[in-house]
């Protein structure tokens, strides 16, 4: 659908909403090609979960147009009223293609490559962040309900809590949250804690991410966790509010998407497809935005050494790579399309023939009718990703295979493997493992895969899209209206009985402690630990027993002593705005250090 540029009643001035979406973009794109011009729905799983949340709570959703140096007025579209924040050309190579996409990505994936800690890059981060929280802030309702998303902008959740602390505020994080070993290299790291910590709720895609993120407060800022709860301090140090850190794994509209494959045009496209591809006995199948996390080079790299190795003949099998344009002016991305493609053309030199090409590279996006008709054309899906927070590509697949057939073969570093656990799983950094997995989906028995299907097709039904966003605004405005029933005075003095009983306890030492654990497993350590010291006790007297309880003091005490705020372990090397001599922050990820300026 399309709207002009025009605002309705329910964007009139002063209009305020009881629901408010914030992101980097808003869902839309803008035809300028008509007079005058018109702004068109951006398909994509946010909108599809968020929408008819909207539609019910008087919504609104604040976010970038997509045009730089441009501002234009809320408008209303599909039910939902849209409210730009406009950006200019700088912030756009500062804020998003730089301490977004050049810092933030890639220390949240790994460190594939370095990131880079510039701190004009962060100064605009700030700025605009400021910039969407009050923006947010001025069209809430009171007591109204505000759901952030993502790296852009962490900053928000705090801002709006210093703006605006009536309102309900929950943040969900798309991508991966690191290991504090890898997260601790980020000059900034304890504002973006701190950022963060300003939401009632903080989503993740796995328990891990949410673990990371709960080890980041122990450590970075000293602060106590328990289970999911962080309590959170204002700047004087009194009790703010209590935040819970919890996986919620995103999903797509899997029943739209199933009605869309059994449709007789995509049924016919596919078939067109595998034709237009010569007919070969498989096709397998990659699709990702064209990003050094995707993994692409490695499946290409064996695929094309099962093609040499004679495991696969010419003939037998085709791999079509969709590698949808992404980030184009980041050097790191200029890279991987250089590697990609002449990768590719090695292949294609050494296997094709007239009548057969062994790889099909497809550098453009397709809309969502004819993906469907390529996820359907597929025998094999290929999902490679060095890490990812989710890969709906993986469960899009899944989605359209309406048969009950089909075989996915899925990095274990995704979110999607921790749900879609019948998919053949890889480590994508093992290219003779991956090559033997690719070989084993190429010839997997028909029965195989069948099972296999339908246990994932099933799993995909009832955690959807819809499921994800009502589980997490249900938990969001439970634990708001909790905290507004209870009111900070009960929160303080309970957090305060809390902290005096672990302290009792000797609660530093949990700061190392492996992150995640359930409740039934620190039983079993607790009971654990008991035992041990029974037979510490038999072996070496009350006075051994008392001697390694002081060695776990001490330790207890060094590990506070790092962790305290305004020691080193707690402190930022560079804030907002400072100088400073330009070195790299120090900190080894899977390929090296990050560049500072």
């Amino acid at each position: 659908m399309t709207s002009t540029e025009t605002t309705t009643a329910a964007g009139a001035p002063g209009a305020l909403f009881d629901f408010v979406v914030i992101a980097n973009r808003l869902p839309v794109d803008r035809d300028d090609t008509q007079d005058p011009p018109a702004w068109r729905t951006s398909p994509g799983g946010l909108v599809t979960g968020v929408a008819p949340v909207m539609q019910q709570r008087r919504g609104a959703w604040v976010g970038w147009a997509g045009a730089a140096d441009a501002e234009f007025a809320p408008f209303d579209l599909d039910g939902m009223h849209l409210v730009p924040v406009p950006l200019s050309a700088k912030e756009l190579e500062r804020y998003y293609e730089g301490f977004s996409n050049a810092t933030l990505w890639p220390l949240y994936h790994d460190v594939i490559v370095h990131p880079e800690y510039h701190r004009t890059w962060w100064e605009a981060y700030v700025r605009v962040n400021e910039r969407f929280a009050r923006q947010a802030a001025e069209i809430a309702e009171r007591d109204a309900t505000v759901w952030v998303h993502d790296y852009q902008l962490q900053l928000v959740p705090q801002m709006l809590r210093e703006l605006r602390p009536d309102l309900a505020i929950g943040f969900f994080n798309h991508i991966p949250f690191p290991a504090w070993e890898i997260f601790a290299q980020l000059p900034w790291r304890s504002q973006i804690v701190r950022g963060m910590l300003g939401a009632d709720l903080i989503g993740f895609q796995r328990p891990a991410d949410a673990a990371n993120f709960r080890r980041a407060v122990r450590i970075g800022l000293g602060r106590p966790t328990r289970d999911t709860a962080i309590a959170v301090q204002d700047d004087t140090g009194a009790h703010s509010h209590t935040a819970h850190a919890r996986a919620f794994p995103i999903s797509i509209d899997a029943t739209s998407l199933d009605e869309l494959a059994r449709s007789e045009r995509i049924i016919a496209r596919a078939a067109e497809i595998r034709r237009e591809l010569g007919d070969p006995e498989v096709l397998l199948l990659g699709v990702d935005r064209l990003d050094y996390t995707k993994g692409i080079r490695h499946r290409i790299k064996a695929f094309g050494e099962l093609l040499n190795d004679g495991a696969i003949r010419p003939g037998e099998a085709t791999l079509v790579q969709i590698a949808t344009p992404s980030r184009e002016r980041i050097d790191q991305y200029v890279k991987i399309r250089h590697d990609v493609e002449q990768a590719v053309g090695r292949i294609n030199g050494e296997h094709s023939t007239l009548d057969h090409q062994a790889v099909h590279y497809f550098h453009h996006s397709y809309p969502r009718d004819e993906m469907a008709a390529y996820y359907l054309a597929a025998d094999v899906m290929l999902v490679t990703a060095l890490r990812d927070g989710m890969n709906l590509v993986a469960k899009e697949y899944v989605a359209c295979r309406t048969h009950d057939d089909g075989v996915l073969v899925l990095s274990e570093f995704t979110g999607a493997a921790e749900q879609l656990t019948q998919a053949v799983t890889v480590n994508p950094y093992d290219i003779t493992g991956l090559k033997a997995k690719i070989l084993a989906a190429v010839r997997m028995p028909a029965a195989e895969k069948t099972r296999r299907m339908k246990q994932m097709r099933k799993r995909l039904r009832s955690d959807d899209v819809r499921t994800w966003s009502a589980n997490f605004l249900g938990t969001l405005d439970s634990l708001a209206e909790d905290r507004r029933a209870a009111g900070w005075e009960s929160e303080t003095e309970a957090w305060e009985a809390d902290e005096d009983r672990e302290t009792r306890t000797g609660r530093e030492a949990r700061l190392d402690r492996e992150a995640g654990e359930t409740a039934e497993a620190r039983l079993d350590r607790e009971a654990a630990e008991v035992r041990q010291a029974a037979q510490n006790a038999e072996a070496a007297g009350v006075a051994g027993v008392a001697e390694a309880a002081g060695g776990t003091e001490a330790s207890a005490a060094a590990v506070a002593s790092f962790a305290a705020p305004g020691s080193s372990g707690g402190r930022d090397p560079v804030s907002p705005g400072q100088g400073g001599t330009g070195q790299s922050a120090s900190g080894q990820g899977a390929s090296g250090q990050g560049t500072a300026r």
